[in-house]
């Protein structure tokens, strides 16, 4: 549900633009955390999936600092788009 939503607005936008690229693996983290942040929510002594979520929240936060670096446009609108907040380190 909210994943197609996610995937759907990043795809109707650019439509040539290939799965692999960072904006992309952007939207799918954040649709794994939402994901997982229910799933805790429910289950909170679930060590494995608290485990998982920190990986991920890292590995977005490697991607995000990396598209700040080469387009800082682009960060920008994705961040308002995601509804996440910018990153402390600049």
């Amino acid at each position: 549900m909210v994943k197609n939503l996610f995937i759907s607005v990043i795809s109707q936008e650019k439509k040539e633009e290939k799965r692999g690229s960072v904006e992309f693996q952007i939207v799918n983290f954040t649709n794994k955390i939402k994901r997982l942040t229910s799933h805790l929510e429910l289950h909170r002594k679930d060590y494995l999936s608290q485990r998982g979520l920190r990986k991920i929240l890292g590995k977005r936060q490697r991607l995000l600092s990396y598209l700040l670096k080469k387009n800082r446009v682009g960060y920008k609108e994705l961040i308002s788009k995601l509804d996440i907040r910018e990153s402390k380190i600049p």
